[in-house]
């Protein structure tokens, strides 16, 4: 009977669905020898181990998600490889080849996880029994060794949950087993520094180095790689960051000492390790030119089709030189600060080579952190209406139709009656006419009635179509557009202003922005390069007489004067400027064989201003310090020759006080 009840137990233990063999055991078990006994019991077991291991195999992860990247940082840099700013969702890795990583780092981390890593299939019984002994002696401390080999810990970390049961050791055995057929050592190696967690944030030593000790992984000293290795086992608990700081320096000690056990290092060699200075720098994730980040971020989703931003690992080196943009950062903030009696809060800059479309620097707003201005709203991307700097564009149709910069025109007062709308009677922003003028004088000294007149002529919807095809794509319903265009009442985008007068800069070729230059995989494999896109859509000789009008300093002062800050002493710079009938926006736009430089000031929220003069305050004074930045010590360049040229201007004339005629004028500019 004892071995009746045995039994019973056993198949109640097997599983309930078993019990009713216990009861029909019952009934027949006189009958039945010992034997047969024992021959059911193994049979039953037989059958429930293969039930039980076939539900864990059912379950098992597929093995070969080992060959795909783990989630990885997106990494941004300018065009000197300085990090920009990174991208990541939850864990931030970067993955380092095994070929980068150092090899004192490799040791420590084989000494106190895994001594026996190239010798062993995957799971280590040595192993297995030295952490029993060890977790036995030390019970009364609390120190727990773990049994795991290097490939089990890749495997329970990428496939599976830190779960404590028989279920989870099961398939981590059986996953570690085909694991260690499928890659090389080197392979899981690589694998395991690059995907286990080292505390927090910070996946793979790549974003360790950087999170504890704010380098990278090739500039540590032995001691600070010791430290590293010793933090996989326990992370949280180890970190220099947490409640017991202490306890990660005591790790990196054994750490060493398990070095000296596994012949790595020699004890005179420890001693020099364990001198060397650890100093823990928690490291604070920065940003540098955030509008610029983000704009390029959005182009490589919406242009490039990059998804999952955050988690590709991409290396993305940009056109941007970051000593340029920290300068330009200066300037607009300094400028800015100064102004603020005229109701001014905020400004913008946009700098462009542009011989190949590289963005050199981009300053959104006056402080991206700036939470009075909604400083992280991006002006150099956002719609504004650009006033009289947009002019250009409706000259250059102009002349496009057969006009030439030598033209007459008259610049007298004019209303233009049209059906369904109020009259519409322009005016000069300083309230006088000049009479008959050229072209030239008219667009130099941005002079609005002549301007409204050529629109008039040229075609509201002749005027869009030029300036999309010059890269404004903004005007998308000609039908809510009228005269007005032509002084600048429709908005526009300062980077879509910079590529369009690109164009006149390179004397009739479209070259597009583009600020990416090159874009690399995690595993540093070019996925990207630029290539400049360039196409003639204006004629050489109809930009250059835009260029030349724009950068004759006679040709403007009547209004201007002689010395306003549109002068670039010594360089040869076509220039524009623009400010809003309601004052909300002034712009500044410049431009050489090289660069184009575009600035606005104003206020985000679209209040005006008390008083800007284009020639003297706003936007002016910040384009006049950056372009003299960009073009210092450079050659001049100009689209006449090698030589400088005097261009000839028109003679207007005045009752001889030209220059105090261009600076009180100025200030009442529309």
């Amino acid at each position: 009977m004892n071995i009746i009840k045995y039994l019973i137990r056993l198949l109640i233990w097997l599983g309930k669905p078993l019990v009713w063999l216990g009861k029909l055991f019952f009934l027949v078990i006189k009958k039945i020898n010992k034997k047969v006994i024992i021959l059911i019991i193994l049979l039953v077991v037989i059958i429930k181990v293969g039930y039980f291991g076939l539900a864990l195999f059912k379950d098992l992860p597929d093995v070969n998600l080992i060959y795909n990247p783990p989630k990885l940082s997106t990494k941004i840099y300018d065009r000197n490889g300085i990090l920009l700013y990174k991208f990541y969702e939850n864990e931030n890795r970067s993955w380092i080849n095994l070929d980068k990583i150092p090899k004192k780092l490799i040791e420590a981390t084989l000494a106190i996880e895994d001594k026996e890593f190239y010798k062993h299939q995957g799971i280590s019984i040595k192993g297995i029994i030295r952490a029993l002994i060890y977790n036995y002696k030390n019970s009364a401390d609390k120190k727990i060794m773990g049994g795991s080999t290097i490939s089990q810990q890749l495997v329970k970390n990428v496939f599976l949950t830190n779960e404590k049961s028989w279920n989870r050791k099961f398939k981590e055995a059986v996953l570690t087993l085909v694991l260690e057929s499928k890659l090389s050592k080197d392979e899981i190696l690589e694998r395991y520094f690059n995907q286990i967690s080292y505390g927090g944030e910070a996946y793979g030593v790549g974003e360790a180095a950087v999170k504890y000790f704010d380098k990278d992984l090739s500039q540590l000293n032995e001691a600070q790689l010791a430290f590293l290795a010793g933090l996989p086992a326990a992370p949280s608990s180890y970190s220099p960051f947490g409640s017991n700081p202490e306890l990660g320096m005591e790790r990196q000690r054994k750490v060493i000492e398990e070095m000296i056990s596994a012949n790595f290092i020699t004890k005179e060699e420890a001693e020099k390790i364990s001198q060397e200075k650890i100093e823990i720098v928690k490291s604070k994730q920065k940003i540098n030119a955030p509008h610029f980040v983000f704009y390029v971020k959005k182009i490589l989703e919406d242009k490039y089709g990059y998804q999952n931003f955050a988690t590709l690992g991409l290396n993305i080196y940009t056109s941007l030189d970051l000593t340029t943009q920290k300068k330009a950062e200066e300037l607009v903030k300094n400028e800015i600060d100064k102004v603020k009696k005229l109701k001014i809060s905020n400004g913008a800059a946009l700098i462009i080579d542009v011989k190949n479309g590289d963005v050199l620097a981009m300053v959104g707003s006056k402080d991206y952190l700036a939470k009075d201005i909604d400083g992280q709203v991006n002006i150099t991307t956002s719609l504004r209406q650009p006033g009289s700097s947009i002019k250009p564009i409706n000259y250059l149709l102009a002349i496009q139709k057969g006009k030439t910069m030598e033209t007459k025109i008259d610049d007298s007062p004019i209303t233009y009656y049209i059906k369904g709308q109020k009259p519409y009677s322009p005016k000069n922003y300083t309230g006088r006419y000049l009479g008959t003028v050229t072209l030239k004088t008219a667009l130099a000294s941005s002079l609005n009635v002549p301007s409204v007149k050529l629109l008039a002529e040229n075609g509201v919807s002749n005027m869009i179509n030029l300036a999309e095809s010059m890269g404004i794509t903004t005007w998308t319903n000609p039908s809510n557009y009228g005269l007005s265009l032509a002084l600048g009442s429709a908005e526009v985008k300062m980077t879509e202003m910079a590529q369009a007068y690109s164009t006149f800069a390179n004397l009739g070729d479209k070259i597009e922005i583009n600020p990416i230059l090159k874009v690399e995989n995690y595993k540093g494999e070019n996925v990207y390069i630029k290539e400049v896109e360039s196409k003639k859509i204006i004629d050489t000789n109809l930009a250059l007489s835009i260029n030349q009008t724009l950068s004759d300093n006679k040709a403007r002062s009547p209004i201007f004067g002689l010395n306003s800050k549109l002068k670039i002493e010594g360089k040869t710079v076509a220039v524009k400027t623009g400010t809003t009938n309601n004052l909300k926006d002034n712009w500044c736009i410049g431009w050489t064989p090289s660069y184009l430089v575009a600035t606005w000031v104003g206020n985000n929220d679209g209040t005006p201003m008390s008083q800007v003069a284009s020639g003297v305050s706003g936007a002016t004074p910040i384009w006049n310090l950056i372009t003299q930045e960009m073009l210092k010590n450079k050659t001049d360049e100009n689209w006449y020759g090698n030589e400088t040229v005097n261009l000839p201007s028109d003679k207007v004339i005045f009752e001889d006080d030209t220059n105090k005629v261009g600076q009180s004028v100025e200030a009442k500019e529309k």
